[in-house]
């Protein structure tokens, strides 16, 4: 049984009494996102089923990641979603690798320390991932990271498309080349924006691209996922944060908050996002319509 299976056992009765009224009417709550898909539309779900309690919500989204928590130590939100790893390597500066169940104990007594409360972790796990196109003659045979390294090594200019801030994080392309013994080479770097990134990709114009695991164009577009064989990156499990004043004058939050957070999978976060990147739909319509799959 996995540590977030553990969860779910006990936190099942607790899910479905959040269903009910609460006594939230009148409470403001803000709640902040970072600037992508799975973010913008895990933000909204909250958003409503907040408003479903009788909440009244102010959603900030679209920050980069420091930013985003940046504002939730300092009171300008209430909650976010964050991801076990980018709270351990980012924001509290830990570097020995952990297992997915030892990352996420971590980052809950660290942040506790900071007035910041995890709850229930879900099962969707949006760690970094390289994709690259089967039929691209300069990735053509490969299985695993080592490969892409192996080829930088060897001088192939492999490009390689990039948000703007992974080549700067440790838990990104910094920390990627020491642990692979590679240098990707500033020439080979194409900072762009994730979705135009995957276009990139699909037109040439770029060999590989640093994704995120649950991303819906990769099965939609047909992608291989290159092995991160010396397990680099860290569990990068989605959680809800919450300040914990906040959750103290509205301790009803957690439960609300964990009947979502306990159901979420890889499955349903890429099904979410493909719904959105790949088939168009808006993200308000994405949100809604799980919340009614789940009877929220």
């Amino acid at each position: 049984m996995t540590f977030v299976s553990k969860f779910t056992k006990t936190l099942l009765s607790a899910a479905a009494a959040a269903l009910v009224a609460t006594s939230a009417w009148g409470a403001t709550i803000t709640i902040g996102s970072k600037n992508f898909t799975e973010q913008l539309i895990i933000a909204e779900m909250t958003k409503q089923l907040l408003q479903s309690k009788g909440y009244t919500v102010n959603k900030k989204e679209g920050m980069g990641t420091s930013i985003v928590r940046a504002a939730l130590e300092n009171g300008e939100v209430s909650l976010y979603w964050e991801y076990t790893g980018t709270s351990l390597i980012t924001f509290n500066k830990v570097t020995e690798r952990l297992s997915p169940e030892e990352t996420y104990e971590r980052v809950r007594a660290l942040d506790a320390e900071k007035g910041l409360v995890w709850l229930a972790p879900s099962r969707a796990n949006n760690t970094y991932a390289y994709v690259i196109k089967p039929d691209n003659p300069k990735t053509q045979g490969f299985e695993t990271i080592s490969d892409l390294a192996k080829a930088y090594t060897d001088g192939v200019a492999v490009l390689m498309g990039t948000t703007a801030e992974f080549p700067r994080r440790a838990d990104g392309l910094i920390g990627l080349q020491k642990a692979y013994d590679f240098e990707a080479g500033r020439a080979n770097l194409r900072p762009m924006d994730i979705g135009l990134a995957y276009n990139a990709l699909a037109n040439g114009d770029i060999d590989t691209l640093t994704a995120q695991a649950t991303d819906g164009q990769i099965a939609a577009m047909g992608l291989k996922v290159l092995k991160d064989d010396k397990e680099f990156f860290p569990s990068y499990v989605l959680t809800p944060v919450v300040r914990k004043d906040v959750l103290d004058a509205n301790p009803e939050l957690k439960d609300i908050l964990e009947a979502v957070s306990i159901k979420l999978d890889d499955a349903t976060m890429a099904r979410m996002n493909g719904q959105v990147e790949v088939d168009k739909k808006t993200i308000e319509a994405v949100a809604a319509d799980y919340l009614k799959s789940l009877g929220m």
